[in-house]
């Protein structure tokens, strides 16, 4: 059977050595492997190694690199078990290391699911101001259990959820005060559809957040939009310009009697 003749330390790595064997036809180098599984298997010279344990030993070593690998990963940030699994799959190890690395980083409590849901619900929440809907869209896409998910989302009740909504839709508004009522309206809603929020919540917001323009906003944002509409329809006749008028600024949500007020207007001063 083959035996070590020497055990060298590399020169980059210096957690990692060279197993130098002798099958009989003079020393040579075999393999490479991890200070820890020298010590595991008791890796020293003279030691005889038949090929049965020199693959135990390579295989040993597979799930260290990979084990190492993840933790890596993980050094980062929080991942799910999925995220887990698919970058260890990138990085081209089999199916089988990846179980058996997710296994050791679960049995030391590097990887857990639900308290993986419980972080990232309460970052995309106070941080990044998600709803429900989208974390938990995005949890699912990082294979994580829906229990886990449901279970993880609790804090993130109704209150919360409509008080972070109207905090949204406040914003929404003030960015958006030239527009109509029924514009601000829309862009809101789906400003926070977008986010995440259920349409039960948002329709709380709507009739809690002051949408309603008073009339001076409302004729102010009516007059910037029909100055847009004035030099796209100057050249037609007035009949035709008036209705085009009317389509134009009514399509933009302004109600007819203040589209009728401005056009009357237009009227006398030209």
């Amino acid at each position: 059977m083959p035996i070590i003749t020497k055990i060298t330390a590399q020169k980059q790595t210096t957690d990692r050595l060279n197993i130098f064997l002798d099958d009989g036809s003079g020393e040579k180098y075999a393999f490479s492997v991890d200070q820890d599984i020298l010590i595991k298997y008791n890796l020293q010279k003279g030691k005889e190694l038949d090929d049965l344990e020199i693959m135990d030993i390579q295989y040993g070593d597979l799930i260290k690199k990979a084990y190492n690998k993840a933790l890596e990963f993980l050094s980062y940030r929080m991942r799910s078990i999925k995220e887990v699994k698919d970058y260890l799959l990138k990085k081209e190890y089999e199916e089988v290391v990846c179980l058996e690395v997710i296994g050791k980083l679960q049995e030391y409590k590097y990887v857990n699911d639900l308290e993986f849901a419980e972080a990232y619900v309460r970052t995309q929440w106070q941080t990044n101001g998600k709803g429900p809907s989208v974390i938990k869209r995005e949890l699912r896409e990082k294979g994580v259990h829906p229990n886990f998910i449901e279970e993880a989302l609790e804090p993130y009740n109704q209150e919360a959820q409509v008080e972070e909504a109207i905090g949204h839709a406040n914003k929404v508004l003030k960015k958006n005060h030239k527009l109509s009522t029924v514009q601000l309206q829309q862009k809101t809603e789906q400003y926070l559809i977008r986010k995440g929020f259920p349409f039960g919540i948002v329709s709380i917001v709507l009739e809690e957040v002051n949408i309603n323009q008073d009339e001076s906003e409302e004729w102010s944002a009516l007059e910037k939009h029909a100055e847009k509409a004035k030099r796209k329809y100057q050249s037609e006749e007035p009949y035709v310009f008036k209705m085009k008028m009317k389509q134009f600024l009514y399509r933009k949500g302004f109600p007819l009697e203040l589209i009728d007020k401005y056009l009357e207007q237009e009227g006398e001063e030209n």
